[in-house]
């Protein structure tokens, strides 16, 4: 299974063509793609054994790897491992040959750890990219969150009660609130806000991780699921914005810093007063500024790439056969106002026998 370029074996059932005036062309398209398949495959060699920072590793080092062929300058704006103290392409690193355009990444090589050690569904290899500067340098911290289907962008607001959203989401898509399937990460801190969404008479769709895919589904109809509230981390929320700026979908994102409405154990020894302080010393001056996804993800080229590790709403997960191995990514750009769904296979060297699907 080669490690390098995979355009000749890659089935794709959209191509994309670019101007080649702008950053993101159609080859730098496609390297975008193998990065997060080739995250994918690494730690999707561990799933379902309970590894979880040893899955994460693998994706984080494969995700290097590619990257640092592109002939690119790039640079991780958003990375991962801090709140998990896992291994990370850490925030400022560069990658790429260090010639070429200049490329802002926010990454998460294995997003949903837990859904990967333990084979549960949701698990992705992600990235979004932009023009430098194109994608707000999100601190770890957490993140209140609001996305929801293209009809009812700028109606629905997250400074909202999720009663008032339900009703704006009811009436922008057509749909009583008892059809309406609303997506809430499984945490105490959401006691209250699964109780009023359930009130509307709307459903609770519960994850346990990976609020990225479940974001951006929101985006897409005839996913069955139509909007996504709740705290999450706020890097991933960037990534999200940016899926959901280039689908014309709503996302909105305002940080959290009160651990009371965090309720982690991993704030357990901060506080209030300490995140604010921690906050400026950012630049962050309004900690309670609603942003909008075009201002998570501003660049004048927005570009988002997920490749399965588990099966998820969106696309499967990764498929090890005899001869070759199978990923399902998407890839969601701005610049033509395209999504691409591509299956590729991988495959192995003296395959025999590859089978269509």
């Amino acid at each position: 299974m080669r490690q390098t370029s995979l355009l000749p074996q890659a089935f794709l059932l959209n191509a994309f063509i670019y101007p080649r005036s702008t950053y993101v062309d159609r080859t730098l398209i496609q390297e975008i793609l193998e990065i997060v398949e080739q995250a994918a495959i690494a730690s999707a060699t561990l799933s379902g054994k309970g590894l979880k920072d040893e899955a994460d590793a693998l994706a984080v080092d494969a995700m290097r790897k590619r990257m640092n062929k592109i002939q690119m300058q790039g640079r991780i704006v958003i990375g991962e491992g801090e709140r998990d103290e896992a291994p990370m392409l850490y925030i400022g690193e560069e990658v790429g040959t260090g010639t070429g355009p200049g490329v802002d990444f926010a990454v998460d090589p294995c997003e949903g750890t837990n859904l990967c050690a333990y084979s549960q569904r949701g698990s992705m290899a992600v990235l979004a990219a932009s023009d430098r500067g194109g994608l707000f340098n999100a601190p770890d911290f957490y993140m209140k969150k609001l996305a929801a289907p293209p009809a009812a962008k700028g109606k629905v607001d997250i400074r909202k009660s999720a009663t008032e959203n339900i009703k704006i989401l009811s009436e922008c898509l057509g749909l009583a609130p008892d059809e309406l399937t609303i997506v809430v990460m499984d945490r105490a801190r959401h006691k209250d806000l699964i109780t009023e969404i359930r009130a509307t008479g709307a459903r609770i769709q519960p994850i346990s991780d990976g609020d990225v895919q479940a974001a951006i589904a929101c985006g897409f109809a005839g996913t069955g699921t139509h909007c996504l509230m709740g705290i999450g981390a706020a890097p991933e929320g960037v990534i999200s914005a940016a899926a959901m700026r280039a689908l014309g979908g709503h996302f909105q994102g305002q940080l959290v810093y009160d651990p009371a409405i965090a309720q982690t154990s991993e704030w357990a020894d901060m506080t209030k007063e300490g995140n604010l302080a921690r906050l400026e010393e950012m630049g962050i001056t309004d900690p309670d500024k609603v942003y909008e996804a075009s201002e998570l993800a501003c660049g004048e080229h927005v570009v988002f790439a997920g490749s399965g590790i588990t099966d998820g709403l969106l696309f499967n997960g990764v498929k090890f056969e005899t001869d070759c191995t199978r990923t399902s990514s998407l890839i969601i750009s701005n610049l033509n106002n395209t999504c691409s769904f591509t299956n590729t296979i991988h495959m192995k060297d003296g395959a025999q026998s590859i089978a269509l699907r």
